[in-house]
């Protein structure tokens, strides 16, 4: 696995891999000090092809680690809804991304929905807007996100 530069600081790289938009950012964790380093989205066409979409998410993830080193990846754990091919598309986004992640020897953390509800608003059934707002104190934003 990677060694850290420090015992004590890490950049951990957050993923929540979609079909037409997956959004990610990078913290910096340094003891109990949390600071944003970067966040972005990568739009897909949702008219194009599925594989190619894959492609991009995996050639995007590979870019955005080469960019910035991190040393770890958090990613959303999948969720079950009633749409069985919308679950399987959403299970090999995450899983390119999760594969993209390991060819550069990351740690990949999965982090359920509603656990990262709670572990940032102290809410599991918090919704998006809450999170994003609580986000924006934790790491200091000016604004928040277009898409919340």
């Amino acid at each position: 696995m990677k060694e850290t530069i420090s015992s004590s600081k890490r950049i951990i790289l957050g993923v929540d891999p979609g079909t037409t938009i997956m959004g990610y950012g990078l913290i910096t964790v340094n003891g109990k000090k949390i600071e944003l380093l970067h966040m972005d989205e990568l739009v897909m066409n949702s008219k194009e092809n599925h594989y190619l979409r894959l492609q991009k998410i995996f050639e995007k993830t590979i870019e955005i680690i080469d960019k910035f080193h991190p040393d770890e990846m958090a990613l959303e754990a999948p969720f079950f809804g009633k749409n069985v091919q919308s679950m399987l598309k959403l299970g090999r986004a995450q899983g390119v991304a999760m594969a993209a992640g390991l060819s550069r020897e990351l740690t990949i953390t999965e982090y359920s929905p509603r656990k990262i509800k709670m572990a940032i608003t102290g809410n599991g059934n918090a919704s998006k807007e809450q999170v994003a707002r609580m986000l924006q104190q934790l790491v200091d934003l000016k604004t928040l996100p277009k898409k919340p």
